[in-house]
């Protein structure tokens, strides 16, 4: 009986983990429609990014941009790789973690079998954040090609139109890139609330609200959000 109480509180909190993060990923996409959020203001800033690099002709600057942006995705995909082989490490000693978290005051179902479970749900989280990333990588070099063929400004033939048109679709593929990278540190998120699961249950669901809170917090209300909202009004943006 015991045992069946532990599966149904266990299977509530997964359940709860999947709709925290699945539900505000889709709250997030569409909330920003409708509300300022760092989503909207950062598409502003690179269509804004996009019109002015079809205003000059040098565009060493904004390649190196694009790189560095890559290069931080670089960095956290790499680090997830280094996470799996850690992970992977702990599942062939799932006794010994299972020891050592018995020991932690209040935790409970430390079984050997739960711990494993546990560890595979984080395997299965960086495995997703590895792919976004990744992806996020792939995206960001397809912006390095579109700005090397973006138009130059002497070309005539290009119509101010098609100017327009191309800076709101390389500025599209920039934010698709981000969108990528947003993904994956969401996904870095809510694996630090599942290793509250290996304590219990109950804090399981504490932390899986404490980090949409903290999400929902730094996208909508931040301070950071307040200073693009505020450079964009006070300069505008074209």
């Amino acid at each position: 009986m015991q045992f069946e109480q532990e599966i149904l509180i266990n299977s509530m909190c997964l359940i709860w983990f999947l709709i925290c993060w699945v539900g505000y990923t889709f709250y997030s996409r569409h909330r920003a429609n409708k509300q300022s959020s760092l989503a909207s203001e950062l598409h502003n800033y690179r269509q804004s990014w996009m019109r002015r690099v079809l205003m000059r002709d040098v565009r060493v600057g904004d390649a190196a941009l694009i790189a560095n942006l890559e290069r931080n995705v670089s960095f956290l995909a790499s680090t997830t790789i280094l996470i799996l082989a850690g992970l992977l490490t702990v599942f062939t000693v799932s006794d010994e973690v299972s020891g050592l978290v018995s020991q932690i005051p209040f935790a409970n179902n430390t079984s050997p079998l739960s711990v494993q479970l546990k560890v595979i749900m984080l395997v299965i989280i960086f495995v997703y954040a590895f792919f976004t990333f990744t992806w996020s990588m792939r995206q960001y070099g397809f912006c390095s090609i579109v700005l090397g063929a973006a138009p130059l400004v002497e070309e005539a033939e290009v119509s101010e139109d098609e100017r327009e048109r191309y800076a709101f679709y390389a500025a599209r593929v920039i934010d698709l890139a981000g969108l990528s990278y947003n993904h994956g540190l969401r996904a870095y998120y809510f694996a630090l609330s599942v290793l509250a699961w290996f304590i219990s249950p109950y804090l399981f669901l504490l932390s899986s609200s404490f980090v949409v809170a903290v999400l929902y917090r730094r996208e909508f209300k931040s301070r950071s959000l307040q200073a693009l909202r505020q450079t964009g009004s006070d300069y505008k943006i074209l």
